[in-house]
């Protein structure tokens, strides 16, 4: 039976033949029409090609795979493509991925990938500086994608706001916990609100404003409606780039709201945190300092490739008072150190090296 390390001389046929395909791919995607022809039974067709009970070599099988891409998906980095979620990736981010998917680091104990967990670390500690959390309390995580980073969000309040229910969960509660948002505001919320079980009856949807900003004054007078009937409002969530519109609320007024009835206070900015870095953009997120916890996502204005998002949080204990578990399985070589492990403070376990194709592109390009 071949190895599946394959032998240096088919691996290196390969690269002869295969990079060169990447190449014209990535230098002359403009050739290409921007979208896929719809056909489902032409591509299930295509697809089902393989059979796997006969196998072929690894060039025809990675020819097939090029060949079928080429054709059946959205060329997101076409000069064409206007989805402005998906921009096309920087290069050294795409050989991030390929060192990544190579030395195939393990994230989820930090004694078996000590470098990769630091420079994640790392870039959180950078990354949450420059929203404006102090240095010192700065956490985070690395998620999947912004979906990831505002169910963590979500799961953090619940846990900041109701010390039991980590191990009792919403049994502990004696009335309907509540979450507000804006209309315009990403649907993640709501799948945070069933995957959590607080289900979509505890999200309250305000209404917004001609410019697609969630208006204050309806927020307000919802909390305070709420509160009389006996609920327990505990978390804002509000939208720095709303999907629809790319609008932004007012992060300011909503973080007087937050204080005045004692909220945790996240910030969904991950399509619009990026404007952070830039000191014109800077005054459009004005307030994202003040937030609880921030979702970024790395894969749209920072261009890596899909999918990395960050969720910073400005209260050092938060994550791990949410996700901290102990197990007689997990690595115990840096248990006397001043380390964290993974997977005590984030959804994922397991974990793919996610924060290298950032950290590449800052390496080489910079902040500016």
């Amino acid at each position: 039976m071949t190895s599946f390390d394959l032998t240096s001389e088919q691996r290196a046929e390969l690269f002869t033949e295969l990079l060169p395909e990447l190449e014209k791919y990535y230098s002359r995607t403009a050739e290409l029409r921007v979208t896929p022809p719809l056909d489902p039974e032409e591509i299930r067709r295509y697809v089902r090609k393989a059979d796997f009970s006969h196998p072929v070599e690894i060039k025809e099988a990675a020819s097939r795979v090029t060949g079928a891409l080429r054709k059946y998906i959205v060329h997101t980095p076409h000069p064409r493509y206007y989805g402005l979620f998906n921009p096309r990736p920087n290069f050294p981010s795409i050989v991030a991925d390929l060192i990544t998917a190579t030395f195939n680091p393990q994230l989820a104990a930090w004694s078996h990938s000590p470098y990769a967990a630091e420079v994640e670390n790392y870039l959180i500690s950078e990354f949450g500086q420059r929203i404006g959390f102090p240095a010192g309390e700065i956490d985070g995580v690395f998620a999947t994608g912004g979906a990831e980073a505002n169910i963590t969000a979500v799961l953090c309040a619940l846990n900041n706001a109701f010390p039991g229910y980590a191990n009792e969960g919403l049994f502990s509660l004696k009335c309907r916990p509540l979450i507000y948002c804006s209309s315009e505001a990403h649907h993640s919320v709501i799948r945070a609100a069933r995957s959590s079980g607080l289900g979509k009856e505890s999200v309250r949807m305000i209404s917004v404003n001609e410019m697609g900003a969630i208006r204050a004054d309806n927020l307000e007078r919802t909390i305070k409606s709420d509160l009389a009937e006996g609920n327990i409002p505990f978390m804002i969530t509000a939208t720095a780039g709303t999907t629809g519109m790319g609008s932004i609320d007012d992060l300011n007024e909503l973080a007087s709201i937050a204080e005045r009835y004692s909220l945790f206070y996240h910030i969904d900015a991950a399509w619009g945190g990026a404007a952070v870095l830039n000191a014109a953009m800077r005054p459009w997120v004005s307030g994202i300092e003040k937030a609880d916890s921030v979702t970024f996502d790395v894969h749209k204005w920072l261009s890596v490739p899909m999918s990395a998002s960050m969720f910073i949080t400005r209260h050092r204990d938060l994550l791990s008072k949410t996700f901290r578990i102990t197990t007689d399985y997990m690595p115990k070589e840096a248990e006397d150190l001043e380390i964290t492990d993974a997977f005590t403070h984030s959804i994922q376990w397991s974990r793919r090296f996610i924060g290298l194709k950032l950290y590449m592109s800052m390496v080489v390009f910079g902040w500016e």
